[in-house]
């Protein structure tokens, strides 16, 4: 069980990253059509649009890597307080009740969107108009995507339920730990007071030593 958990919270893991670099081309092509509009005089169209679709993906496809590494927001002035038992009964109730029914509700006519528009040749509206089709296709593969992380989250719910204690995830990439750092540069707290010491804070508001 523990292994195929860890093998979703990696597939979403690497669906996020790479989705991510999508921010990477969308930087550039907005640097880029700001240069030629402003600087060559000659704007793009299609660029607007473009701009909207890599948007779109990147932010579409960051839930499954967002809930994966429990990043979403979270009203927990109380839920924190709870024992992880309490907490897995409330989650996994509210999973079932409300995430469930929605994610399966936008994925299921996601693809129905998709298809029609692919049958059509969906484009944009635009003098230069882009293929829309693929980018609609988007929406059930996220939705898809937060299902099965969803169904990895129920199941620790479950394992939480049984066991007491909240099965591991997958690392990745956190904001920095001071704690860790100082260990990784081996610095204590003492070194950092006897630096604070020798570094004096003198009335006019100049540092002397």
């Amino acid at each position: 069980m523990q292994k195929t958990l860890l093998w979703i919270d990696r597939a979403s893991t690497l669906a996020g990253q790479l989705c991510g670099w999508s921010i990477v081309g969308l930087t550039a092509l907005i640097s880029w059509e700001v240069f030629s509009r402003y600087v060559l005089n000659h704007p793009h169209p299609w660029v607007l649009d473009a701009q909207i679709m890599l948007y779109g993906l990147l932010f579409m496809m960051a839930g499954a890597y967002t809930m994966a590494k429990e990043g979403h927001v979270r009203g927990d002035v109380l839920y924190s307080f709870f024992v992880p038992r309490t907490q897995a009964l409330f989650d996994l109730v509210l999973y079932l009740v409300f995430f469930v029914p929605g994610i399966f509700a936008l994925s299921y006519a996601g693809w129905i969107y998709a298809n029609e528009s692919f049958a059509i040749a969906e484009r944009t509206f635009s003098p230069d108009p882009l293929p829309l089709w693929p980018f609609k296709f988007v929406i059930p593969a996220a939705g898809f995507g937060l299902l099965l992380q969803g169904l990895a989250e129920i199941a620790r719910c479950l394992v939480c339920l049984r066991r007491g204690q909240w099965p591991s995830r997958e690392a990745d990439v956190e904001e920095v730990d001071v704690d860790k750092l100082k260990a990784m540069v081996e610095v204590t707290d003492e070194d950092i007071a006897a630096l604070d010491a020798y570094v004096v804070q003198d009335p006019g508001g100049e540092r002397r030593r």
